[in-house]
């Protein structure tokens, strides 16, 4: 059995087949879906299908692309949305400096607005992060520093001694900057890109080992092989546990076990 920790299940690319989207997840052996916002609308969106499915969990959030929206009055409605029993992070936030919709400074100002409400809400966080790894590791290490209790109340979520804090998802940061997010209470996760010819996340994925990740599919993103160029979803994260597998030689089901796991403690389900 397969979470997906990361699809956006959004009205705009599966408004019209969504119960067959489903169904095929279903079918593939997927056991939870977690759909992160990306500003109020798909939040609230997110929020309906938790409502609706009984395996599906949302996150709430603003997507640095549209920090630049970010008021008071946005964050308020965030923040009441993150009370609904079924929002188990505050996400996808974060920063990305590859297409600066959004001026930095402004992406920065948000980010960590919603950092803290998180730490408010005593909610993990799902970090998007793009061509600005080092500014976002800066921001959360503060983050964690200034606020150590911080979900250290929930003593089931901890690894090695560390609370559970967040996902990086869509990891493409080397192995070292995966080990010390490990030891800040945070995972990496992976979609499609680990099925790629000359992926550059193979090599640090070697290094680091499985036990610390999660899957997604960043649907409809980032489809795996040998669906590329198609419109993705949460069945194909099949594709890439397997391809995890015989990255270590294990049996796909201890990457499906493990990483598993690892989603369940992170978002409590």
């Amino acid at each position: 059995m397969y979470i997906d920790s990361h699809a956006h299940l959004f009205k705009e690319d599966f408004g019209r087949d969504l119960g067959e989207v489903i169904s095929r997840a279903r079918d593939a052996g997927v056991e939870r879906i977690v759909v992160p916002g990306t500003n109020e609308k798909t939040s609230r969106e997110g929020l309906e299908l938790a409502e609706r499915y009984e395996f599906i969990y949302a996150c709430v959030g603003i997507h640095p692309h549209e920090a630049l929206r970010v008021t008071d009055k946005l964050l308020a409605e965030i923040e009441s949305m993150a009370n609904h029993q079924k929002v188990v992070a505050i996400g996808e936030i974060g920063l990305d400096y590859h297409y600066d919709f959004s001026p930095r400074e402004q992406q920065i100002a948000a980010f960590n607005e919603l950092m803290a409400l998180a730490i408010r809400k005593d909610l993990p966080i799902v970090v998007h992060t793009r061509e600005s790894l080092k500014d976002t590791v800066e921001i959360v290490d503060q983050l964690v520093l200034d606020h150590p209790r911080w979900k250290n109340a929930n003593s089931e979520a901890k690894r090695e001694g560390a609370p559970l804090r967040g996902v990086f998802h869509c990891f493409t940061g080397s192995a070292s900057d995966a080990l010390g997010l490990f030891g800040k209470g945070f995972f990496v996760s992976y979609p499609g890109i680990v099925t790629f010819k000359n992926s550059p996340v193979l090599a640090p994925l070697t290094q680091i080992g499985y036990q610390h990740i999660l899957l997604e599919t960043d649907s409809p993103y980032m489809a795996p092989v040998p669906l590329r160029g198609k419109r993705n979803e949460p069945a194909n994260i099949v594709h890439i546990g397997k391809k995890i597998s015989e990255i270590f030689n294990v049996s796909e089901s201890e990457v499906a076990n493990v990483t598993t796991v690892n989603a369940r403690k992170l978002f409590g389900l």
